[in-house]
């Protein structure tokens, strides 16, 4: 079973209030098709992060959107597509709310957030009742990266240079705080970040080998063990990405139980070549099955 971990589709709604996407994003039966023709039996459906919220008023307005939307999609592709909801993060007494609504009345199996929200990253308090949530139901929690303002956009803001750096180290920044918040120790939430994590896979040692200088000199606090150690409960996807480097800081530091095969379609459109980056991977046939779908139904229990 292949599932494709990272998908978008995007509600007419929320294309024609944001800048960059197109029509090509809400285009489901291209996405279909394209499943098909790859061989993948299932995806999931998470949010791209867009700017909508800027002329809808509001990023509740668009949650509604998003969710009522995609619980359609989910409700006639049953056994094609999984949703993953969004939550109004602006008017946090209604978070839960929206998570019991999503998940017990339109089929939601999962959540999507952004690694920040104008520079809130996730470990910020209002989050945490989210967390006991995901632990207790066994609900993903899938992050994408912000691509409105994130870090460093204050100083460089470039077409290019954008979404090549500033998305990843956005990721990266998230996966940070959250282990310096100690929720990647305290809590058993599946997070699953999207882009192989941003460069965390390639920052592990150096986050061990700093931290034991700052702790002789008692600089940082005491984290119970070294931070690798607490990396290491995340998951990654793969975001269409082929790169042979990629993938082996990734199973040096997660393994292959913690990776997620992923097409981030339709931003990115060659979708056989990514599954078979994971087909050509030096790892065992069991191990590249379980990329390529089989931790993700371990995860959703499918």
């Amino acid at each position: 079973m292949i599932i494709d971990s990272h998908s978008h589709w995007l509600p007419e709604g929320i294309i024609n209030n944001a800048h960059f996407y197109h029509k090509g994003w809400g285009d489901i039966e291209a996405q279909l098709k394209m499943m098909d023709e790859a061989g993948i039996d299932k995806a999931v459906l998470s949010y791209p992060t867009t700017d909508a919220h800027l002329k809808l008023g509001s990023i509740s307005e668009v949650v509604r959107i998003f969710n009522d939307h995609v619980g359609k999609i989910i409700q006639i592709y049953p056994d094609r597509f999984i949703g993953a909801a969004i939550l109004p993060i602006d008017h946090q007494p209604d978070m839960l709310k929206e998570l019991k609504r999503a998940t017990e009345e339109l089929g939601f199996k999962a959540v999507s957030l952004a690694t920040s929200y104008a520079g809130i990253y996730l470990d910020d308090a209002r989050f945490l009742e989210v967390y006991k949530i995901a632990q207790s139901q066994n609900l993903p929690i899938f992050v994408h990266s912000q691509i409105v303002k994130p870090i460093g956009s204050e100083r460089v803001e470039d077409p290019l240079l954008t979404p090549v750096i500033e998305y990843v180290f956005d990721t990266t920044m998230c996966i940070g705080k959250l282990l310096m918040a100690d929720i990647l120790r305290d809590y058993k939430v599946k997070f699953i970040f999207g882009y192989f994590g941003g460069v965390t896979p390639f920052l592990a040692n150096r986050f061990d080998a700093t931290y034991q200088m700052l702790r002789g000199m008692n600089f940082v606090k005491d984290l119970g063990a070294n931070p690798s150690e607490y990396l290491k409960n995340i998951y990654v996807d793969t975001s269409g990405d082929k790169t042979q480097a990629n993938f082996s800081a990734a199973l040096e530091l997660l393994g292959p139980k913690h990776i997620l095969w992923g097409s981030d379609w339709p931003a990115k459109k060659d979708i056989a070549t990514g599954i078979q980056a994971v087909k050509n991977l030096a790892i065992s046939d069991a191990d590249k099955n379980n990329i390529l779908g089989g931790n993700l139904a371990s995860i959703l229990a499918l």
